[in-house]
């Protein structure tokens, strides 16, 4: 297996990349980063030894003092290059520079220099490396005010706040799944090679919006779905992937279950379960009491449960974190759940009779790849 370390495991990209790896587990081994290493040489020392490929993804984005930003960038690099030098090691570098390189600010010139280093560093020591260039980066759980406008936008929006453009300039965006998938890409590429190679590679945005576009879009995504439950039309798998993003930052303990609006008649009762802006696939699925169904996660498909009869406890939990949080649902007072994407989720029957699910799920824009992972709540 290729052993693969990342630093900044616990950030955004980190998380993202490191959860990615987990996907592929007779392919890649993830040898675990924490950011304490850099304050600790021989830990530090000890990742690097074990490492057939490093990813380097820890920076500093932002600081009220750009040298402060500048010298903190390019101390992580110094001593990135120190440790492998001392254990005499020569893994296959990947640097997450940035299309600021070339601006006249401390970010830039932290990401232009450090990537620098590490191609001089690469040359003199006959190890391969790979300088990307990264347009803006955005998907789920991006920290908000740090890492994305997007994460901002969406974290407001899903908060009660009201957000403001300050400067509504076009971006080009990349979407996380797809440059976890170009840099593992590389990775494979690089394994099958003999030859070293050291390069700057430009890494393509899916797309290119000004900023009041893009706020534009998830504000519909909030009157829509937030407010009244209605999947909203997706043209493209950008629209989808910008969907899936401001999902994640929907409080999901005090959202769901999302109780449905019943309409009693002479004859009955008319529960409308769901309206959609998409196609997908509906269908209806029934448990015995005391089963339980699921133990997998998504990473693109959308997913919506609803109990018709009989009573059932949904569990989920976040890919990668310990939080389980429980949503109990009664097909007496029509209600539903959402599944997010790298949720692991469950539902139990929890009643004393045949529980009845209705199981609306959307798989447009997917690849012909599988996207149900297993793993336990």
């Amino acid at each position: 297996m290729i052993r693969v370390g990342i630093t900044g495991q616990s950030g955004f990209r980190g998380t993202n990349l490191y959860n990615t790896l987990g996907l592929y587990p007779g392919e890649f081994e993830r040898i675990p980063f924490h950011d304490d290493f850099f304050h600790e040489d021989l830990a530090l020392r000890k990742f690097v030894k074990q490492c057939d490929v490093i990813v380097h993804l820890s920076a500093l984005n932002r600081h009220s003092y750009p040298k402060v930003l500048y010298d903190t960038n390019m101390r992580l690099v110094k001593q990135l290059i120190t440790s492998m030098d001392a254990e005499k090691v020569t893994p296959f570098v990947i640097f997450a520079s940035s299309i600021q390189e070339e601006r006249d600010n401390a970010f830039g010139k932290s990401k232009r220099d450090g990537r620098l280093m590490l191609e001089d560093w690469a040359v003199r020591r006959g190890a391969s490396f790979s300088g990307l260039i990264l347009p803006n980066v955005y998907g789920p759980f991006a920290k908000p005010f740090n890492n994305s406008f997007v994460a901002t936008f969406s974290y407001q929006l899903t908060h009660g706040e009201v957000p403001e453009v300050h400067q509504d300039s076009d971006v080009k965006l990349v979407y996380i799944s797809n440059l976890c998938d170009l840099i593992i890409q590389k990775i494979r590429t690089q394994a099958r090679k003999v030859v070293r190679l050291v390069s700057r590679y430009e890494v393509s945005w899916d797309f290119q919006h000004k900023v009041s576009e893009i706020l534009s879009l998830l504000q519909q995504y909030r009157e829509l779905y937030l407010k009244q439950g209605i999947i909203p039309e997706m043209n493209c798998r950008n629209d989808y992937n910008l969907f899936n993003t401001f999902r994640s930052y929907i409080d999901l303990s005090s959202h769901f279950p999302v109780k449905l609006d019943q309409h009693p008649d002479l004859l009955g009762m008319l529960v409308e379960t769901s309206q959609m802006g998409v196609g997908g696939q509906l269908s209806f699925f029934t448990t015995f009491p005391g089963a339980t169904r699921g133990n997998h996660y998504h990473t693109r498909s959308l997913k919506r449960l609803t109990v018709i009869k009989g009573k059932a406890l949904v569990k989920m939990r976040q890919v990668g974190t310990d939080e389980i949080l429980e949503f109990e649902l009664d097909g007496n007072i029509p209600s539903y759940v959402d599944i997010p994407i790298w949720h692991v989720h469950n539902l139990t029957n929890i009643g004393e009779e045949p529980l009845y699910i209705q199981l609306w799920k959307n798989e447009l824009y997917q690849t012909d790849n599988e996207d149900t992972y297993y793993e336990q709540v």
